[in-house]
């Protein structure tokens, strides 16, 4: 019973773990692409990006180039290249927040299509698991537990993070919706008085008149 749980928990783990794959999108010439990736502090994340050649077997074209530049919300850089086939990236989040991956192609005449692939991974899935078991000499039964405490403990985290995050957003709410009763009031207020002094404008007026 316990070994068809474990069994069952680590093929659970094999699903989280490969959860992230890679994407491949086109991209014209002269235009820009953003991708963007909501990273909690302290996670780790790796990129790796490239190129499709159009035809196999051949050199990829001169034209085929793309400047890459990965930022966070706060527009700090992680990543920077230009004009190049292939590259990737690896950092930790120094803050939390959403992170941009954008790519741009040059302006080419006529105009042309780059196929793009993209694999970034962030949290358990970026950990190179391969040297752990190098470093650690563990066998394949140790190796998985490993994954499946770090993608718990990933979990946990993550659900802190959107705990945090939820609570901010009800703060803003909150702040929000006060706000707008304090700007209802003082609308309120205004056309109430606009109403007064119309009031009083007319009555003096029909006065002077002497209508009234």
């Amino acid at each position: 019973m316990v070994e068809s749980r474990l069994l069952a928990a680590l093929i659970l783990l094999g699903f989280l773990i490969s959860a992230s794959q890679s994407l491949r999108f086109e991209l014209q010439s002269g235009h820009t692409k953003c991708i963007v990736e909501d990273m909690k502090a302290n996670a780790m994340t790796v990129g790796k990006y490239s190129v499709v050649n159009p035809d196999e077997g051949q050199p990829l074209p001169p034209s085929h180039k793309l400047t890459v530049r990965v930022t966070s919300s706060h527009g700090n850089s992680h990543h920077y290249s230009e004009l190049v086939e292939s590259g990737q990236f690896a950092f930790a989040a120094v803050e939390a927040g959403d992170y941009m991956a954008c790519f741009w192609a040059p302006d080419h005449k006529p105009q042309i299509t780059l196929t793009i692939e993209f694999d970034w991974k962030t949290g358990v899935a970026a950990k190179d698991w391969s040297n752990v078991a190098k470093k650690g000499s563990v066998d394949v039964m140790e190796l998985e537990l490993k994954k499946l405490f770090d993608t718990v403990t990933s979990i946990h985290e993550e659900m802190t993070y959107l705990r945090e995050r939820e609570a901010e957003m009800q703060d803003l709410n909150t702040a929000t919706n006060s706000k707008m009763a304090y700007l209802s009031l003082l609308s309120l207020f205004l056309c109430l008085s606009v109403a007064g002094l119309q009031w009083w404008h007319l009555k003096t007026f029909f006065q002077k008149k002497k209508l009234i």
